[in-house]
């Protein structure tokens, strides 16, 4: 996400860092480069136009040219634009005072809607909310099915019938429901089309009509760009929305949409979509993607996925092995199978401030997949005592593991320096580990 974008922002910003005094011209230069960027990044050239003027108009000051810093003055503008641009704050779904809250869920077919609904039913669970969905896609049987399958797999109820053929009164009979069975959060999977047609539009209507969501959503596939900008607005234009959820942000490495879906049409984007896995919907936080962009890391969300992963209770039990000094294999094995948890690594990565600049950086999850198949081939007693590992029960390893040699090896040494750094750290005066922090 915004991968080729940032990169290009951020040898831009170099340049102004490496100068003293900043010239009107010099401004220019880098915004010149920076329209260029954004445009490059299939951000709406009107967006962009806007952007760019704002910027400038704050960035010639001659508060901001004659400062100390003035580089560092302008990046600031920049980022400050770019957080108003995204929507200044994040946004949350509002909650009815009169429980169940109906969510309806538009957008077109393909755009990830029936898996981003079980995606929000498993976000307001989390929450301790007691979410139900509703398959209100009369025309297709496989999005029921798919649905069903999901909300089985997240243990929430699926309201369906696959009799009835008005999606409006089907939705009436699922808020009974929802009423009758205390359920407070009621998320309805509408229908979708290829494209915008006359009676896809008024099958939404007659169901906004019928149920009164107080939130209708509009579900977005970041992956098409600028056409889910203006598909976006169309929907908003016939329908009402409420909020924007964007899909598929992990597979987007420019980023336009998210940019410009917010101005185009005056909509929240309320969450955004970074896996296919059921948990992998994201709050968007408009000053942490600001961040994100400008290659300062989102060190925020870091550490809200990490204490979402590893308890406080673990970590003090973590605690006492290293100041014991009996961390073994085992303890490593289970705390990458934590750090698999928090996500794919490319996107732990991005939250990191610098990650990006570290050369040769690995973030391939199968990598840890490999090292757990190395622990696992160990006996009990290798795996409590490195020292054991010779070179006959290494090959052994490998043969049981499906990897090299080379690849036990390398295991060994970072765990044999895993272990040292631990030790270094533990002798610091009242050394406490992060509670966030995976070792």
């Amino acid at each position: 996400m915004f991968e080729s974008l940032a990169e290009k922002l951020e040898a831009i910003f170099k340049k102004l860092r490496g100068r003293g005094l900043l010239k009107e011209e010099d401004v220019d230069a880098a915004l010149k480069e920076v329209r260029l960027a954004l445009l490059e990044a299939d951000v709406n050239f009107r967006v962009v136009k806007d952007f760019i003027f704002k910027v400038k108009e704050k960035a010639v000051g001659r508060e901001v040219l004659e400062s100390l810093t003035p580089g560092q003055q302008v990046i600031k503008i920049v980022n400050e634009e770019l957080c108003a641009l995204l929507g200044g704050t994040n946004t949350r779904i509002q909650l009815s005072p009169n429980p169940p809250t109906v969510i309806m869920m538009v957008g077109l077919h393909g755009s990830g809607k029936t898996t981003t609904s079980a995606k929000l039913a498993s976000f307001f669970k989390k929450e301790g909310r007691r979410p139900m969905l509703v398959a209100a896609d009369l025309q297709r049987p496989a999005a029921i099915d798919q649905l069903i399958t999901l909300g089985s797999q997240i243990d929430i109820p699926v309201f369906h019938s696959r009799d009835m053929k008005d999606p409006a009164a089907l939705c009436k009979e699922s808020l009974d429901k929802a009423k009758a069975d205390a359920r407070d959060v009621l998320i309805i999977d509408t229908a979708g089309r290829l494209h915008i047609d006359d009676s896809l539009m008024g099958e939404l209507r007659r169901l906004r009509d019928a149920v009164l969501p107080k939130e209708t959503i509009f579900v977005a596939d970041a992956m098409t760009g600028q056409d889910a900008v203006n598909i976006a607005r169309n929907f908003n234009e016939q329908i009402g929305v409420d909020g924007i959820i964007l899909t598929k942000m992990d597979g987007d490495a420019r980023g336009g949409a998210a940019i410009s879906i917010r101005a185009i049409t005056g909509k929240p984007i309320k969450f955004v979509g970074v896996g296919e896995k059921v948990d992998m919907l994201e709050p968007f936080y408009p000053d942490r993607i600001a961040s994100r962009i400008l290659g300062m890391g989102d060190i925020l969300s870091f550490i809200e996925q990490a204490q979402k992963t590893f308890e406080h209770k673990e970590a003090e039990k973590l605690q006492e092995k290293i100041a014991a000094e009996s961390f073994t294999f085992d303890d490593l094995k289970e705390q990458l199978r934590k750090i698999r948890g928090m996500g794919p690594l490319e996107n732990i990565l991005n939250m990191i401030p610098g990650a990006n600049k570290m050369k040769g950086l690995a973030v391939d999850d199968r990598e840890l997949i490999k090292v757990e198949a190395v622990i696992n081939s160990m006996t009990l007693a290798e795996r409590r005592n490195h020292n054991l590992l010779n070179g006959s029960r290494r090959k052994r390893i490998a043969m049981g593991s499906g990897t090299t040699a080379a690849d036990v090896n390398r295991v060994v040494k970072q765990y044999v320096e895993l272990k040292k750094m631990l030790k270094m750290f533990k002798g610091g005066k009242g050394f406490k580990l992060p509670k966030f922090l995976p070792f």
